[in-house]
């Protein structure tokens, strides 16, 4: 009786650890998962953000010709002005 009862707790504990096993190997999938998720995420963002500072720039550049170009047309009316 001894050795049915030792061969049903091994046959329960080892199928216990392949549960656990299981389980680890599953948790360490949806982490990997979960961090390539998060790494495409940041990369999105990343881009969003690259061309969202290229915009930016962009257009501080046309707004500074601008204002060069009206500065340039204001000094030409005072000119005229004067003579």
């Amino acid at each position: 009786m001894s050795l049915r009862i030792k061969a049903v707790v091994d046959k329960f504990v080892q199928e216990l650890k392949e549960a656990l096993d299981a389980d680890i190997q599953d948790r360490i999938m949806k982490e990997r998962e979960m961090q390539s998720y998060i790494e495409e995420r940041e990369r999105e963002v990343a881009e969003r953000e690259a061309a969202w500072k290229a915009e930016l720039s962009r257009r501080e550049a046309e707004i500074a010709r601008q204002e060069a170009r009206l500065k340039m047309e204001k000094e030409n009316l005072r000119k005229r002005k004067v003579f």
